[in-house]
């Protein structure tokens, strides 16, 4: 009993309450603007635990002498037409007033994020990728330089290091067809790194204050990425989609709000600028507080197919046509799987890209359409590579699972007719792998499956080893 008192004294005198504990973690928000207290200094508390900074307050004491006003139609204040006795009695879900938001503070001074040990060197970044990404060793030697140089720059900000030559940013432009590996190359690059990912579409993004996401919305998703952490989500990376369809439409009179705007719009982000975003909702309201966050410091990679791409290419080269035995043959590159490889900035101009948004995209990546040894390569020799999965899908059946030689050519061949490149691989494994998940739990006795090229021409079917017997069953 008198260890029990003195633990209640001691708490009472010295120790810390685990409440208190727990509101430290949060921090009153102004009702009204949203922000937290921390910028905009001491709130007062009404009655309901409703918290006002300085300035709304002073804004809605100004607003009332200056004239009669219906608090009830000011966007945002829907109880200020209420008496203060009636806060209490409120229990309706819906009308149930925001007291206070989680928000993480900015921690004071800076924090060096980033140990130069901790930095890999590009050809170990290269040799992780090859471990995932099959192909592509031009893109992939790029990328690794590009990512290289971008974190000793993230590396000297941090440490606070000033010098007469400042580096600038290496934001990346990748150009490949589809299927080639652009999206996967970024996620796997941010995983070796372990740094923050979002990924966003480009076909959803509109001019600020048009029907669709703004351009803000790119750094809320790299913020939730980063758990609402600021410090963090700034030395992230970016990887915006399909930026090929926000080229400048041609022949289009009217505004272009989700092309050749919003081009315009990610120039600032590019460049690097501080964007308010809100915490923990891609939504811009009232109730939604709201964090600064500085693009200086983040990696934007841009990616797209780019159609038709090739055929200006095609027309820039083959322009100088003549006559005569050194003429240059215009069907000369008709044929070149690399013709990407000689893209230039003229080229992408003629597409449909302004040119102030290409100049903030230093770094151009081309990436080669998959060819059938690659595709093969593809199937089974990345860490994670499809047909691993199955392999140990029916491991957990006890049951040995492969594939013929010739079964992976076919496989390789059916993805080339469908031109969707590597994500043909999975549909087509997933079309024919389905009967044979389905039958295989149902017998016991089944010991090894071999996929076979009869079987995937639905001549034949997969040869079937039963448990304790040499010979396979077709």
């Amino acid at each position: 009993m008198e260890d029990r008192e003195n633990d209640y004294l001691s708490e009472k005198a010295g120790g810390t309450d685990p409440a208190e504990d727990q509101e430290e973690e949060y921090e009153k928000v102004c009702y009204v603007c949203r922000r937290p207290e921390s910028k905009a200094g001491k709130m007062i508390t009404m009655p309901g635990n409703m918290n006002l900074c300085h300035d709304c307050m002073q804004k809605a004491f100004d607003s009332v002498t200056n004239g009669n006003l219906d608090w009830s139609k000011i966007q945002g204040m829907p109880y200020m037409n209420m008496n203060f006795s009636d806060f209490q009695n409120m229990n309706i879900p819906e009308m149930e007033i925001p007291k206070k938001q989680k928000v993480k503070k900015k921690s004071e001074g800076k924090k060096v994020e980033f140990q130069w040990k901790d930095i890999p060197a590009p050809h170990m970044i290269k040799k992780k990728l090859d471990e995932y990404v099959i192909g592509q060793e031009k893109a992939k030697k790029v990328i690794s330089v590009a990512v290289y140089n971008h974190y000793k720059r993230v590396y000297m900000a941090a440490k606070g290091e000033t010098d007469d030559v400042k580096i600038e940013k290496s934001n990346i432009l990748m150009i490949g067809p589809t299927g080639s590996g652009k999206t996967y190359l970024v996620k796997t690059l941010a995983r070796l790194l372990d740094v923050p990912l979002a990924i966003a579409d480009a076909t959803s993004l509109t001019e600020a204050g048009y029907i669709g996401d703004d351009i803000e919305s790119v750094i809320s998703k790299l913020l939730a990425s980063a758990g609402n952490d600021v410090e963090r989500a700034e030395h992230g990376i970016v990887f915006i989609d399909e930026i090929d369809k926000i080229a400048k439409k041609k022949n289009v009179n009217t505004r272009d709000v989700s092309g050749e705007s919003v081009q315009q719009e990610l120039l600032k982000l590019l460049e690097g600028a501080d964007v308010e975003v809100p915490v923990g909702s891609n939504q811009k309201n009232a109730l939604t507080p709201m964090e600064t966050v500085n693009t200086d410091h983040i990696l934007f990679i841009c990616g797209g197919a780019f159609p038709d791409l090739e055929e200006i290419i095609k027309e820039r080269l083959t322009k100088k046509a003549s006559i005569g035995f050194d003429a240059e043959l215009r069907d000369r590159y008709d044929q070149d799987p690399d013709i990407l490889s000689q893209v230039t900035n003229e080229d992408l101009r003629n597409f449909g890209m302004i040119p102030e948004f290409l100049g903030r995209l230093p770094v151009t990546v081309t990436l080669q359409k998959l060819t059938k040894e690659l595709l093969v390569k593809i199937l089974r020799e990345p860490k994670n590579a499809i047909l691993k999965q199955y392999v140990k899908l029916l491991e957990l059946d006890e049951v040995k699972l492969t594939f013929e030689e010739e079964a992976l050519e076919w496989i390789a061949e059916e993805a080339l007719k469908r031109d969707t490149g590597a994500r043909a691989l999975r549909a087509i494994i997933e079309e024919f792998m389905l009967d044979i998940m389905y039958e295989i739990p149902k017998d016991p006795g089944i010991g090894t499956v071999t996929i076979t090229r009869a079987y995937l021409e639905k001549t034949g079917g997969p040869m079937i080893g039963m448990r304790g017997s040499l010979l396979p069953h077709a």
